[in-house]
């Protein structure tokens, strides 16, 4: 049976289960407020949204979520800072999550696996960018700037000195635990400062 309490979209159950009742929450990036609006509802969490897409902005203010519409790497503010399917279209990556792990005690990072054996099969073998289920926009289509592997985020969060707290990677139809930088569609990380501090 459905449990209404929950989103719909996996990653969004994860981090919503990841954070504590009543806590303050800044999403940038947070589309039409499905997480946000569960959190309020369930957890009573007080939270605010950022979305540069006027429709989706729209969506949130239907909700009666606290939105702004703007640009995520201009400027941050809270307790758990959401970043979630957005961080493969900013283009200061450093300074956003620099920024999020200021005013945030925690950071939560889900994008996109681009080396899923699809993306893999369809450029090696194809020849063609990948479309696929957790990319799903052509090349002359797609808001990505970057596209980034399980593994690429791992070594940039060692190098960066963040330290991971909890990682969930995802496939079809549940986690995935045998070579997930194949086989995960997407990937939910849990960060905070490392204890040097972040930044080299």
């Amino acid at each position: 049976m459905k449990n209404n309490n929950l989103p719909e979209r996996p990653d969004h159950r994860l981090i919503y289960e990841a954070i504590a009742p009543e806590s303050r929450v800044l999403d940038l990036g947070c589309g039409t407020g499905e997480l946000l609006y569960h959190l309020v509802r369930f957890k009573q969490a007080r939270v605010q949204g950022i979305e540069m897409d006027q429709q989706a902005f729209y969506e949130c203010v239907k909700r009666g979520l606290s939105v702004f519409q703007g640009d995520t790497e201009t400027g941050l503010m809270d307790d758990d800072v959401i970043l979630n399917q957005c961080l493969q279209e900013v283009r200061k990556v450093d300074f956003v999550i620099e920024e999020a792990l200021r005013i945030g005690k925690r950071v939560i990072v889900g994008f996109p696996n681009f080396a899923h054996f699809h993306s893999r099969l369809m450029l090696g073998l194809g020849g063609r960018s990948p479309v696929t289920a957790a990319l799903p926009y052509l090349w002359y289509d797609t808001p990505n700037v970057r596209f980034l592997s399980i593994k690429d985020f791992q070594i940039f969060c060692a190098e960066k000195r963040l330290e991971i707290l909890s990682a969930h990677l995802l496939g079809k139809t549940g986690p995935v635990t045998f070579w997930p930088n194949l086989f995960a569609l997407n990937a939910v990380f849990v960060l905070t400062k490392g204890k040097e501090g972040g930044r080299r």
